[in-house]
């Protein structure tokens, strides 16, 4: 039996391709803005790898930011379900999880059996969160991936005090005038994220094994800044921005 997964978020469209609730057969990310058509592209993606027609699939579940939009979908489920059953089908072990996505970061609580017993949410403020690496990345001249290498280069990470993006923008744009060098100030910048996020962790409590999913956890200057912030060591997957369509897909598989 196969179920679909699509996670529809601000920035980016995921789609997974699900076999018997285990397997994963097919992937795909495609950078697209919530409302245009990213999402039916990652689908026909998946589709097209897979060797499967759209009546092959016994569910589709969509999760994140632009669900409910979604008329494909048999069930529309909240992201924090979706990364909760992903997290929980790649790491068993994990008790939180700390999702950062594009326009906002979330910190969920899980039990043994993998349910979902607490969470906190930022999603007022872009600061902590990807749009905040975006708007820096762009100040710097660089690409959004290049930032975990600049990151990795520095011996000294900048002070970025402000906590509104708009500030920091202001903050960085100031220290580059005085001349510190590109790595400290990504890695700064990483370092602000890792301060915004783990408060909002605390809030929840902090219960080991640590796992980070969504895009921003790819990045390993924020990876890193986040296990010293909270003191423990921080587990990651390849398919970290996949774990809410997989949770989409899993949740499927459940209900069918």
């Amino acid at each position: 039996m196969y179920t679909l997964g699509v996670d529809i978020g601000s920035t980016t469209s995921k789609a997974v391709i699900l076999e018997d609730g285990e397997n994963i057969v097919a992937s795909s990310i495609v950078v697209a803005t919530v409302g245009t058509a990213g999402v039916e592209e990652a689908v026909k993606n998946v589709l097209n790898s897979s060797k499967l027609e759209l009546k092959d699939i016994k569910s589709v579940v969509a999760t994140g930011y632009g669900r409910m939009n979604y008329d494909l979908a048999d069930y529309k489920v909240s992201e924090l379900t979706c990364h909760a059953l992903g997290v929980h089908k790649e790491f068993p072990n994990v008790r939180t999880v700390i999702d950062i996505g594009g326009q906002d970061a979330k910190v969920i609580s899980l039990a043994a059996n993998g349910k979902m017993t607490n969470f906190v949410m930022n999603d007022k403020c872009a600061a902590g969160t990807g749009r905040f690496l975006d708007v820096m990345a762009n100040i710097l001249n660089l690409q959004i991936d290049e930032l975990e290498i600049e990151a990795l280069k520095s011996d000294n990470p900048a002070n970025i005090s402000s906590t509104c993006t708009v500030f920091a923008e202001s903050e960085v744009i100031s220290q580059l005038a005085t001349g510190r060098n590109i790595p400290d100030l990504v890695a700064g910048i990483c370092k602000s994220v890792a301060i915004r996020v783990a408060a909002l962790a605390k809030r929840v409590g902090i219960v080991e094994e640590v796992c980070m999913s969504g895009g921003v956890a790819k990045n390993s200057g924020v990876r890193n800044a986040m296990s010293k912030e909270l003191g423990v060591d921080i587990v990651f997957s390849k398919n970290a921005q996949l774990m809410g369509a997989l949770g989409a897909a899993i949740y499927g598989f459940k209900k069918s």
